[in-house]
Protein backbone atom coordinates (compact mmCIF):
# COMPACT_ATOMS: atom_id res chain seq x y z
CA UNK A 1 0.00 0.00 0.00
CA UNK A 2 1.60 3.07 -1.28
CA UNK A 3 1.52 5.84 2.03
CA UNK A 4 -0.68 8.98 0.97
CA UNK A 5 1.53 12.31 -0.02
CA UNK A 6 0.50 15.35 2.51
CA UNK A 7 -0.10 18.51 1.63
CA UNK A 8 -1.18 19.07 -2.31
CA UNK A 9 -3.58 17.71 -4.31
CA UNK A 10 -5.09 18.99 -7.06
CA UNK A 11 -8.54 19.17 -5.22
CA UNK A 12 -6.18 21.64 -2.64
CA UNK A 13 -4.44 23.75 -5.39
CA UNK A 14 -7.80 24.74 -6.98
CA UNK A 15 -9.31 25.61 -3.83
CA UNK A 16 -6.88 28.35 -3.95
CA UNK A 17 -8.87 29.69 -6.84
CA UNK A 18 -12.06 29.48 -4.92
CA UNK A 19 -10.67 32.69 -2.72
CA UNK A 20 -8.98 34.45 -5.76
CA UNK A 21 -10.43 36.70 -8.32
CA UNK A 22 -9.21 37.38 -11.80
CA UNK A 23 -9.06 41.02 -13.04
CA UNK A 24 -7.30 41.44 -16.26
CA UNK A 25 -4.80 38.21 -16.01
CA UNK A 26 -4.21 39.50 -12.79
CA UNK A 27 -4.59 37.65 -9.32
CA UNK A 28 -5.63 39.93 -6.67
CA UNK A 29 -6.56 38.94 -3.25
CA UNK A 30 -10.01 38.14 -1.10
CA UNK A 31 -10.97 40.86 0.44
CA UNK A 32 -11.60 39.80 3.98
CA UNK A 33 -15.07 40.07 5.63
CA UNK A 34 -15.48 40.53 9.46
CA UNK A 35 -19.30 40.80 10.00
CA UNK A 36 -20.95 39.64 12.77
CA UNK A 37 -22.66 35.94 13.02
CA UNK A 38 -24.03 34.23 15.46
CA UNK A 39 -21.38 31.43 16.71
CA UNK A 40 -18.49 34.05 16.62
CA UNK A 41 -16.38 33.67 19.69
CA UNK A 42 -13.89 36.22 21.80
CA UNK A 43 -11.18 35.19 24.10
CA UNK A 44 -10.17 37.22 27.59
CA UNK A 45 -6.97 36.77 28.64
CA UNK A 46 -6.80 38.22 32.33
CA UNK A 47 -3.34 39.50 33.31
CA UNK A 48 -4.55 40.01 37.16
CA UNK A 49 -5.01 36.13 37.10
CA UNK A 50 -1.80 34.78 34.82
CA UNK A 51 1.26 33.87 37.11
CA UNK A 52 3.40 32.63 34.25
CA UNK A 53 2.86 28.79 36.17
CA UNK A 54 5.88 29.01 38.05
CA UNK A 55 5.88 25.70 39.80
CA UNK A 56 6.87 24.87 36.02
CA UNK A 57 9.45 24.58 33.32
CA UNK A 58 7.64 25.42 31.06
CA UNK A 59 3.81 27.15 30.96
CA UNK A 60 0.94 25.09 30.76
CA UNK A 61 -0.56 26.96 28.11
CA UNK A 62 2.69 26.91 25.81
CA UNK A 63 3.25 22.94 26.68
CA UNK A 64 -0.39 22.15 25.77
CA UNK A 65 -0.11 24.31 22.34
CA UNK A 66 3.13 22.37 21.65
CA UNK A 67 1.62 19.47 22.29
CA UNK A 68 -1.44 20.33 19.77
CA UNK A 69 -0.13 21.83 17.17
CA UNK A 70 3.62 20.96 16.33
CA UNK A 71 2.86 17.58 14.39
CA UNK A 72 1.36 19.81 12.16
CA UNK A 73 4.47 21.51 10.86
CA UNK A 74 6.25 18.91 8.53
CA UNK A 75 9.67 18.14 8.65
CA UNK A 76 11.98 20.16 6.32
CA UNK A 77 13.25 19.31 3.13
CA UNK A 78 17.32 18.96 3.25
CA UNK A 79 18.80 20.78 2.06
CA UNK A 80 16.33 23.66 1.68
CA UNK A 81 16.28 25.71 -1.37
CA UNK A 82 17.65 29.33 -1.44
CA UNK A 83 15.97 31.20 -2.02
CA UNK A 84 16.40 34.13 -4.87
CA UNK A 85 18.09 36.74 -4.83
CA UNK A 86 18.50 36.84 -0.40
CA UNK A 87 20.03 33.39 -0.50
CA UNK A 88 20.83 31.80 3.10
CA UNK A 89 19.22 35.33 4.78
CA UNK A 90 15.88 34.65 3.70
CA UNK A 91 16.02 30.88 5.35
CA UNK A 92 13.84 30.70 8.21
CA UNK A 93 14.25 27.20 9.93
CA UNK A 94 13.32 26.51 13.18
CA UNK A 95 12.91 22.43 13.03
CA UNK A 96 15.92 21.98 15.39
CA UNK A 97 15.12 24.94 17.81
CA UNK A 98 11.39 23.37 18.22
CA UNK A 99 12.26 23.86 22.57
CA UNK A 100 12.41 27.93 22.21
CA UNK A 101 9.30 29.09 24.19
CA UNK A 102 10.21 32.69 24.75
CA UNK A 103 8.99 33.82 21.41
CA UNK A 104 6.73 33.17 18.90
CA UNK A 105 8.00 30.67 16.18
CA UNK A 106 6.34 27.42 13.96
CA UNK A 107 6.50 25.38 16.71
CA UNK A 108 5.61 28.20 19.75
CA UNK A 109 2.54 29.82 18.83
CA UNK A 110 1.90 31.10 22.45
CA UNK A 111 4.76 32.78 24.73
CA UNK A 112 4.32 33.92 27.59
CA UNK A 113 5.95 37.84 28.09
CA UNK A 114 7.24 38.92 31.47
CA UNK A 115 7.13 43.06 32.61
CA UNK A 116 8.39 44.52 35.38
CA UNK A 117 5.52 47.41 36.73
CA UNK A 118 4.41 49.14 39.30
CA UNK A 119 0.89 48.33 40.72
CA UNK A 120 -0.64 50.51 43.58
CA UNK A 121 3.03 51.53 44.93
CA UNK A 122 4.24 47.72 44.53
CA UNK A 123 6.33 46.47 41.91
CA UNK A 124 4.68 43.27 40.60
CA UNK A 125 5.80 40.88 37.87
CA UNK A 126 3.05 40.39 35.34
CA UNK A 127 2.68 37.53 33.25
CA UNK A 128 1.38 38.49 29.28
CA UNK A 129 0.12 35.28 27.60
CA UNK A 130 0.77 36.29 23.45
CA UNK A 131 -0.19 34.85 20.59
CA UNK A 132 -2.55 36.01 17.39
CA UNK A 133 -5.32 38.12 18.06
CA UNK A 134 -7.63 37.15 15.70
CA UNK A 135 -8.40 40.46 14.58
CA UNK A 136 -12.13 41.42 13.06
CA UNK A 137 -11.11 42.80 9.92
CA UNK A 138 -7.74 40.94 9.01
CA UNK A 139 -5.07 42.53 7.28
CA UNK A 140 -3.45 39.17 6.78
CA UNK A 141 -6.30 37.60 4.98
CA UNK A 142 -6.88 40.74 3.21
CA UNK A 143 -3.10 40.58 1.60
CA UNK A 144 -2.70 36.64 0.94
CA UNK A 145 -2.75 36.66 -2.68
CA UNK A 146 -3.96 33.14 -2.53
CA UNK A 147 -6.40 33.45 -0.08
CA UNK A 148 -4.22 30.85 2.43
CA UNK A 149 -5.86 32.90 5.37
CA UNK A 150 -8.85 33.70 6.37
CA UNK A 151 -11.35 34.13 9.34
CA UNK A 152 -13.32 31.35 9.76
CA UNK A 153 -16.87 31.58 11.27
CA UNK A 154 -15.97 31.37 14.53
CA UNK A 155 -13.71 34.26 14.84
CA UNK A 156 -10.62 32.50 14.32
CA UNK A 157 -8.15 33.72 11.47
CA UNK A 158 -6.99 30.73 10.27
CA UNK A 159 -3.84 29.96 7.60
CA UNK A 160 -4.21 26.66 4.96
CA UNK A 161 -0.63 25.26 5.07
CA UNK A 162 -1.70 23.26 2.02
CA UNK A 163 -2.36 26.78 -0.05
CA UNK A 164 0.15 28.79 1.95
CA UNK A 165 3.66 29.90 0.37
CA UNK A 166 5.37 31.35 2.81
CA UNK A 167 6.00 34.55 1.29
CA UNK A 168 5.21 36.20 4.46
CA UNK A 169 3.03 39.29 3.13
CA UNK A 170 0.92 38.76 5.84
CA UNK A 171 3.57 39.15 8.55
CA UNK A 172 4.71 42.20 6.86
CA UNK A 173 1.20 43.64 7.48
CA UNK A 174 0.10 42.25 10.62
CA UNK A 175 0.91 45.02 13.05
CA UNK A 176 2.29 42.07 16.19
CA UNK A 177 3.91 40.47 13.24
CA UNK A 178 2.52 37.11 14.55
CA UNK A 179 3.06 34.83 11.76
CA UNK A 180 6.16 32.69 11.57
CA UNK A 181 7.87 30.51 8.76
CA UNK A 182 9.05 27.51 8.44
CA UNK A 183 11.17 27.29 4.92
CA UNK A 184 11.28 24.17 3.52
CA UNK A 185 7.98 22.89 3.44
CA UNK A 186 5.04 23.46 1.62
CA UNK A 187 3.72 23.39 -2.35
CA UNK A 188 6.26 25.51 -3.17
CA UNK A 189 8.78 23.47 -3.48
CA UNK A 190 6.94 21.51 -6.32
CA UNK A 191 6.46 24.67 -8.11
CA UNK A 192 9.10 27.26 -8.14
CA UNK A 193 11.41 26.25 -5.19
CA UNK A 194 13.70 28.88 -5.21
CA UNK A 195 11.20 32.18 -6.52
CA UNK A 196 7.65 31.47 -5.25
CA UNK A 197 7.39 31.55 -1.61
CA UNK A 198 9.29 30.18 1.21
CA UNK A 199 7.52 27.88 2.82
CA UNK A 200 4.99 27.54 4.88
CA UNK A 201 3.31 30.34 7.94
CA UNK A 202 2.11 28.86 11.28
CA UNK A 203 0.26 30.86 13.88
CA UNK A 204 -1.97 30.12 16.44
CA UNK A 205 -5.67 28.86 15.07
CA UNK A 206 -7.59 29.00 17.98
CA UNK A 207 -7.33 25.22 18.01
CA UNK A 208 -10.30 25.01 15.41
CA UNK A 209 -10.65 21.51 14.93
CA UNK A 210 -11.42 21.02 18.91
CA UNK A 211 -14.27 24.22 18.65
CA UNK A 212 -15.67 22.24 15.87
CA UNK A 213 -15.60 19.28 17.96
CA UNK A 214 -16.95 21.25 21.20
CA UNK A 215 -13.76 21.37 22.64
CA UNK A 216 -11.60 24.02 24.25
CA UNK A 217 -8.15 25.82 22.35
CA UNK A 218 -5.44 23.70 24.39
CA UNK A 219 -4.02 27.23 26.07
CA UNK A 220 -7.51 27.66 27.14
CA UNK A 221 -7.94 24.42 28.45
CA UNK A 222 -4.66 23.90 30.13
CA UNK A 223 -4.46 27.46 32.16
CA UNK A 224 -4.65 26.13 35.73
CA UNK A 225 -5.95 29.87 37.00
CA UNK A 226 -8.41 30.41 34.38
CA UNK A 227 -6.18 32.98 33.22
CA UNK A 228 -7.63 32.18 29.32
CA UNK A 229 -11.16 32.54 28.74
CA UNK A 230 -13.08 31.71 25.68
CA UNK A 231 -16.90 32.13 25.03
CA UNK A 232 -18.95 33.97 22.76
CA UNK A 233 -18.12 37.17 21.70
CA UNK A 234 -21.00 39.59 23.21
CA UNK A 235 -20.61 37.83 26.44
CA UNK A 236 -16.87 38.08 26.50
CA UNK A 237 -16.51 41.61 26.00
CA UNK A 238 -19.29 42.14 28.89
CA UNK A 239 -17.05 40.48 31.04
CA UNK A 240 -13.88 41.96 29.76
CA UNK A 241 -15.54 45.45 30.50
CA UNK A 242 -17.02 44.75 34.32
CA UNK A 243 -13.73 43.04 34.83
CA UNK A 244 -11.95 46.15 34.04
CA UNK A 245 -14.33 48.21 35.56
CA UNK A 246 -13.88 46.58 38.96
CA UNK A 247 -10.44 46.64 39.21
CA UNK A 248 -9.78 50.30 37.77
CA UNK A 249 -7.82 48.23 35.41
CA UNK A 250 -6.95 48.43 30.98
CA UNK A 251 -8.42 46.94 28.27
CA UNK A 252 -6.68 45.74 24.92
CA UNK A 253 -8.04 44.56 21.96
CA UNK A 254 -11.41 46.47 21.11
CA UNK A 255 -9.94 48.90 18.97
CA UNK A 256 -6.33 48.11 18.11
CA UNK A 257 -5.87 46.90 14.75
CA UNK A 258 -9.53 48.02 14.05
CA UNK A 259 -10.82 45.55 16.71
CA UNK A 260 -10.35 41.88 17.62
CA UNK A 261 -11.29 38.85 19.11
CA UNK A 262 -9.00 38.58 21.91
CA UNK A 263 -9.26 41.77 25.08
CA UNK A 264 -6.52 41.87 27.43
CA UNK A 265 -7.56 43.20 30.86
CA UNK A 266 -3.99 44.94 33.18
CA UNK A 267 -4.24 46.54 36.10
CA UNK A 268 -1.78 48.82 34.68
CA UNK A 269 -2.17 50.56 31.21
CA UNK A 270 -1.07 49.31 28.27
CA UNK A 271 1.10 51.89 27.11
CA UNK A 272 3.58 51.05 30.80
CA UNK A 273 3.32 47.53 29.28
CA UNK A 274 5.03 48.29 26.18
CA UNK A 275 7.78 50.25 27.75
CA UNK A 276 8.60 47.43 29.95
CA UNK A 277 7.96 44.16 27.79
CA UNK A 278 10.83 42.71 25.51
CA UNK A 279 10.19 43.37 21.76
CA UNK A 280 11.80 41.94 19.06
CA UNK A 281 11.13 39.31 16.42
CA UNK A 282 8.19 37.35 17.31
CA UNK A 283 8.10 39.68 20.35
CA UNK A 284 5.40 42.22 20.53
CA UNK A 285 4.50 45.27 21.54
CA UNK A 286 1.53 46.66 23.38
CA UNK A 287 1.59 49.55 21.09
CA UNK A 288 -1.91 51.39 19.45
CA UNK A 289 -1.48 48.97 16.61
CA UNK A 290 -2.87 51.19 13.97
CA UNK A 291 -4.59 48.82 10.71
CA UNK A 292 -1.00 48.60 8.84
CA UNK A 293 -2.97 48.06 5.45
CA UNK A 294 -6.46 49.13 3.57
CA UNK A 295 -7.09 47.48 0.62
CA UNK A 296 -6.26 50.53 -1.49
CA UNK A 297 -2.77 51.53 0.38
CA UNK A 298 0.57 50.70 -0.92
CA UNK A 299 0.85 46.86 -0.11
CA UNK A 300 -2.54 46.32 -1.71
CA UNK A 301 -1.85 47.43 -4.84
CA UNK A 302 1.55 45.89 -4.81
CA UNK A 303 -0.64 42.43 -4.82
CA UNK A 304 -2.75 43.30 -7.15
CA UNK A 305 -0.04 44.35 -9.88
CA UNK A 306 1.55 41.45 -9.47
CA UNK A 307 3.38 40.35 -12.51
CA UNK A 308 0.64 38.24 -14.86
CA UNK A 309 3.75 36.37 -16.09
CA UNK A 310 4.77 35.13 -12.18
CA UNK A 311 1.06 34.23 -11.71
CA UNK A 312 0.81 32.24 -14.61
CA UNK A 313 4.00 30.86 -14.12
CA UNK A 314 3.23 29.29 -10.48
CA UNK A 315 -0.18 28.27 -11.77
CA UNK A 316 1.24 26.24 -14.85
CA UNK A 317 3.97 24.78 -12.76
CA UNK A 318 1.87 23.71 -10.23
CA UNK A 319 -0.77 22.36 -12.76
CA UNK A 320 2.25 20.39 -14.30
CA UNK A 321 3.71 19.13 -11.05
CA UNK A 322 0.25 17.84 -10.08
CA UNK A 323 -0.19 15.81 -13.64
CA UNK A 324 2.71 14.32 -13.58
CA UNK A 325 2.56 13.15 -9.85
CA UNK A 326 -0.89 11.80 -10.85
CA UNK A 327 0.68 9.61 -13.67
CA UNK A 328 3.83 8.61 -11.37
CA UNK A 329 0.49 7.38 -8.42
CA UNK A 330 -1.12 5.33 -11.32
CA UNK A 331 2.30 4.08 -11.95
CA UNK A 332 3.12 2.98 -8.43
CA UNK A 333 -0.24 1.42 -7.80
CA UNK A 334 0.33 -0.38 -10.86
CA UNK A 335 3.71 -2.22 -9.89
CA UNK A 336 2.18 -2.48 -6.36
CA UNK A 337 -0.88 -4.40 -8.26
Amino acid sequence: MRKKEEGISRRNFFKAGAGLAAAGGFMVPQVARAEQREGRLATLIDLNLCDGCPDRPVPACITACKSARNAQVPKPVNPIPLPFPVGNKGIEDWSKKQDVHDRLTPYNRIFVQKAEVEVDGTKRMLSIPRRCMHCDNPACATICPFAANHKNESGAVVIDPDLCFGGAKCRTVCPWEIPQRQSGVGIYLHILPTLAGNGVMFKCDLCVDRLRDGGLPACVEACPRQALLIGPREKIFALAEERAGKSGGFLYGKKENGGTSTLYVSPVPFDVLDRAVAKGKGQPGFGPMPRKMEKTDGLGRAVLISPVAGAAAGIAGALGYLSKRKERVKEEEKQDG
